[in-house]
């Protein structure tokens, strides 16, 4: 990572603007502009967060917005409506007024004497989904966007949800989030009034998880915010951002087939960071790309950057079968036409003797998996944040695939390169009316070690679509469609590809409220590879940039990050057992006199023949410090469930010092919907 400090515009920093709204609210700002945008003013590049501009993401805020600013554009952090030093509370995602407080944002910040009146806005994650969402308004000052890690539907791709089956990320995910809503503001910047912000935010203090688990379907609470409902509404130009181990990846390639407006898609082999900063490696100058899309549609500039192919992606190959590694072998490649006239399902059926061309006899195959099928699977979505929090990504498949049932194909003559979502077609039977299969596309070297290339869930009551659900008839041979995940793969020749199915896939989904014995019917179920040739232009595609970015924050360490990750079987009670612990420890921010600290873990339990028994604990806790003035804040959440029911509790307390001021507790019992 090359640090750049000499920019072609000198730049200078309002630590706090307050952004008006039309109800009297203020919203926090950071601004980073050139020193004469005065004078001569410049486009604004926006990023509309809750992640506290003062504290949490100043680490990673100082290394990007200073580096556009000093190529000639004022950047703006603006923390959302209840967090950070921002007025008022928050209570969930993407709500009505998030969405309008970005536009009341947008439009007051065009009419700023810095600002040529042109906005950009830019985001990973929240910010990448607000900015998808937000663009669908079309407030008539943004004129382009940078989606990262994001996604068009809030049902189908997102933490908490996928095929119809409920991840445990809902609940990690859903704990931070709990942790996040009734920190206090700094009083640095907003004074005595700090307490009564605090306050306003403990009593409106919400419990997010329950409001999700009580739309377990697609309803009209997922379709707001979901840009896929009319991707029409998009009237600016899109480039949207990705990582093949991200948990949003699919979006990229569906929003470039659906939107009509100038876009470019970019995905690389990253978990869920922006690509300047993303492992595994190669990291890329995300920066400089950045800065080519904000020349063209901001400056009016020819910088080239819509003259390239529409996607460009990264061909893994040789993928490590490891939880954590620094960096992924392959090369970029690009299409330039998305859907790409060039790749070709190429169909594999599963027979009895394993993938074969062509369709064997049918006849059923049985497998009831164990209920800790599944522990190889990694995290839905990996942060990548290094080998001590391993395994983030998905490990060796070999244990997980021991216990499903399994087809593989005989050694592949030539190299098969792999780009878009395979697909399996599975004539089924179940004996309970309620159960999910998950299936994993696997590249099985030589030696056995097989690595993941993609993977799919599916609740069968969803088979239909998501919104009307259908339990199934026991016994009854029922086909059914599972989509994997995207993906640019390239197996070697030599390498089989195995097709793994199972019913169960802990402790990355929910598991089912019995265990189930599935039926796969060989002969009439198959595997579909879109598989993409070599394009020989992919040689003389331009280098993408090495990264760099600005100077980020100094800190002093006062105790040290601690991240581990076991896994623990008790032999007898047939009881497994994951841990996290993922401390980033207790630090000063010297630049503002802030110590910070944050802790969090989880326990994830259950037995290997008992759905029932499955148990998530998660918790964090988050302090600030300076001058004698101390706030903590302490989360918790509990789940578990019947045959009938997901048993949710929610625990919160604040303390001032050592005096707790406010203790909230929530206890719900949600019917389970097919799930």
């Amino acid at each position: 990572m090359k640090i750049v400090t000499d920019f072609p515009r000198k730049i200078r920093e309002i630590e706090n603007l307050w952004v008006p709204m039309p109800d009297g609210a203020k919203l926090a700002a950071r601004v980073w502009l050139p020193e004469d945008a005065d004078r001569n003013p410049v486009p604004v590049i926006l990023e509309y967060i809750p992640y506290r501009k003062r504290d949490f993401t100043a680490f990673r805020d100082e290394t990007m917005h200073p580096y556009w600013a000093g190529h000639g554009y004022a950047t703006v952090r603006i923390d959302m409506r209840g967090s950070g030093e921002s007025d008022g509370t928050m209570i969930d995602e993407y709500l009505k007024q998030e969405l309008d407080d970005g536009v009341s944002a947008i439009a007051w910040l065009a009419k700023q004497p810095w600002c040529t009146g042109r906005i950009g806005m830019v985001g990973n994650s929240w910010g990448g989904f607000n900015s998808l969402q937000i663009a669908a308004l079309r407030p008539p000052a943004l004129a382009c966007i940078i989606t990262s890690c994001s996604t068009d539907d809030r049902y189908a791709d997102d933490v908490h949800y996928m095929g119809g089956c409920l991840l445990n990320d809902t609940f990690d995910w859903g704990t931070s989030f709990f942790d996040w809503l009734p920190r206090p503001p700094d009083p640095v910047l907003v004074g005595e009034r700090w307490r009564q912000m605090w306050q306003q935010r403990l009593d409106a203090a919400a419990f997010p998880i329950e409001s999700w688990m009580r739309h377990q379907r697609r309803d009209d609470y997922w379709k707001h915010g979901s840009i896929c409902e009319n991707y029409d509404d998009i009237q600016c130009p899109v480039f949207a951002v990705g990582g093949w181990l991200d948990g949003y990846t699919n979006a990229i390639p569906r929003m470039l087939r659906h939107l009509k407006v100038p876009r470019l898609g970019l995905v690389g082999p990253w978990a869920h960071k922006f690509p300047h900063m993303a492992v595994p490696g190669p990291a890329i100058g995300f920066l400089q790309e950045g800065l080519r899309w904000w020349d063209h549609w901001l400056k009016d500039a020819k910088t080239g950057i819509m003259d390239e192919p529409i996607l460009r992606v990264f061909m893994q190959e040789n993928v490590p079968a490891k939880g954590f590694y620094a960096t992924c072998p392959g090369r970029w490649v690009a299409e330039s036409q998305w859907p790409s006239p060039r790749i070709q399902n190429r169909r594999w059926h599963l027979n009895e003797g394993g993938l074969e061309q062509r369709p064997g006899r049918e006849t059923g195959v049985q497998g009831r998996s164990p209920q800790t099928v599944g522990l190889a699977a990694g995290e839905w979505c990996p942060y990548g944040t290094g080998g001590g929090t391993g395994p983030e990504f998905a490990t060796d498949q070999r244990e997980d695939d021991g216990r499903s049932i399994v087809f593989d194909s005989a050694p592949l003559p030539a190299r098969l390169e792999i780009l878009g979502p395979p697909v399996v077609t599975l004539d089924l039977a179940i004996d309970r009316p309620v159960g999910f299969v998950a299936v994993r596309l696997g590249d099985v070297a030589p030696d056995g070690t097989t690595t993941r290339v993609s993977y799919g869930v599916l609740a069968l009551s969803h088979r239909d679509g998501h919104e009307v659900l259908t339990p199934m008839v026991p016994g009854q041979r029922t086909r059914v469609r599972i989509q994997l995940n995207d993906n640019a793969f390239a197996v070697d020749a030599g390498h089989r590809l195995r097709v793994a199915v199972s019913t169960t896939y802990w402790p990355m989904v929910w598991p089912s409220p019995e265990p189930v014995l599935l039926t796969v019917f060989t002969g009439a179920s198959t595997l579909e590879i879109p598989e993409r040739p070599v394009r020989p232009e992919d040689a003389t595609l331009r280098p993408l940039p090495p990264a760099e970015q600005s100077p980020g924050v100094v800190v002093e360490t006062l105790e040290p990050m601690v991240s581990r990750r076991t896994v623990e079987r008790d032999v007898l009670t047939g009881e497994t057992k994951v841990k996290v612990e993922e401390n980033m420890g207790r630090f000063v921010m010297r630049k503002i006199g802030l110590e910070v600290g944050f802790w969090s873990g989880e326990e994830l339990s259950i037995a290997e023949d008992d759905p029932l028994s499955a148990k998530t604990v998660m918790w964090r806790t988050t302090e600030y410090a300076r001058d004698g003035w101390r706030t903590r804040i302490a989360a918790r959440t509990t789940v578990r469930a019947t045959k009938t029911d997901f048993l949710l509790t929610g625990e919160l307390d604040a303390f001032e010092g050592d005096q707790k001021v406010a203790s909230k507790r929530w206890d719900a019992t949600i019917p389970r919907d097919l799930i």
